[in-house]
């Protein structure tokens, strides 16, 4: 009989080898026992990693280990030409800046301004009468108290007392 011509039990496929898979998800080919040197199927399983962790790469390398490329040089009217671009743009971004700093402080000041304007507003537009009688305050009530408020009446006396002296003459009237 001829050996040629027939095929065995495992049919024509007989002479590749079975891939056998390690425990970290690659796998191996079971038949490399002859101790080729240099084919890529004859390396040792590399087995599980003390960690755990089996889905890490041994080969990959730090971002610190990478070669990096020196830049290509640049002549220097382009260095001056670059300098003088950022120079502009950082001059042009601090004028903006303070633009809207001043602009803070404008709208600041005038908020403050219309405040004191509107508080001597109300100021003047008070109807104001001067308490001399202190028990007239101990008879007051409680609603009638929370509306009073206390000024410096000094002021007021004065302009009161010289209006009243134009106007009738020395006689200051009776109080």
């Amino acid at each position: 009989m001829d050996r040629e011509g027939q095929e065995g039990p495992r049919g024509a496929d007989a002479e590749e080898d079975p891939e056998v898979s390690t425990g970290d998800g690659s796998t191996q080919s079971s038949g490399d026992t002859h101790g080729g040197r240099g084919q890529p199927g004859d390396q040792i399983p590399r087995g599980r990693p003390k960690s755990g962790r089996i889905w890490k790469d041994p080969n990959k390398k730090r971002f610190s280990a990478m070669v990096k490329d020196r830049p290509l040089r640049t002549s220097w009217e382009q260095k001056m030409k670059a300098r003088q671009e950022k120079r502009l743009m950082k001059d042009f971004a601090q004028h903006l800046q303070a633009e809207k700093q001043r602009q803070k402080e404008e709208k600041k000041q005038r908020r403050q301004e219309n405040l004191k304007r509107r508080l001597e507003n109300e100021r003047k537009a008070e109807i104001v009468q001067v308490i001399r009688n202190p028990s007239r305050l101990k008879r007051a009530k409680k609603k009638q108290l929370r509306g009073i408020e206390k000024r410096d009446t000094l002021k007021l006396v004065q302009r009161v007392q010289s209006g009243s002296a134009r106007g009738k003459g020395t006689d200051p009237g009776p109080e």
